[in-house]
């Protein structure tokens, strides 16, 4: 029986992410599905991790992944609690903020503010649509958030993306050129 095509286009997403090794996918997968046949699953990831495997040897040196984490990691250094595939919804990765801030100390910690995307704004990226990143200030504030969303595009055409955002805390920004070319470091 053949993957459902879902199922296809979730094990390339999670390869091609590269935030997942063979068998954290192989994991994934069958916890979607109980009903997977899990070899054929298997048989799939190996083929989709082999293709990126070969892919990583012809990418440039510096991707837009490379520089997007040099972004995440500035924005770290400044205040802001900034996660990379922050859970799968907003919901998700708002609650990851808030567990990171809680042990920081709140407001001891310095943190102003937070930045993240999450698991179905990484599949856009890796479709090619485009990256989704949240924003806010730490305690709430829409003007602070505001201030927050600016850094955050600052940070951003510090490296050269282009941003599409207009000013407003009730609008997330848009980073609409993304190639997703994320090397696997420990995999």
């Amino acid at each position: 029986m053949a993957l459902p095509d879902y199922l296809a286009e979730e094990i390339h997403t999670l390869v091609w992410s590269g935030f997942y090794d063979r068998d954290e996918v192989l994991e994934i997968v069958c916890e979607q599905d109980d009903e997977v046949d899990e070899s054929e699953a298997a048989g799939l990831i190996d083929a989709e991790v082999a293709a990126k495997h070969a892919a990583e040897r012809e990418w440039e040196d510096e991707t837009d992944c490379d520089r997007l984490d040099r972004v995440f990691a500035w924005l770290n250094e400044n205040g802001i609690i900034a996660l990379q595939n922050a859970g799968m919804t907003q919901s998700d990765g708002l609650e990851d903020v808030t567990e990171i801030y809680d042990g920081l100390g709140r407001d001891g910690s310095g943190v102003v503010g937070y930045c993240f995307y999450h698991g179905q704004d990484l599949a856009r990226a890796v479709a090619g649509t485009g990256l989704y990143l949240t924003f806010g200030d730490i305690e709430g504030t829409d003007e602070k958030g505001v201030e927050i969303g600016r850094m955050i595009r600052s940070a951003l055409a510090n490296e050269h993306f282009e941003v599409t955002w207009n000013g407003r805390i009730d609008t997330r920004i848009l980073v609409p050129r993304i190639e997703w070319k994320k090397r696997w470091t420990d995999v």
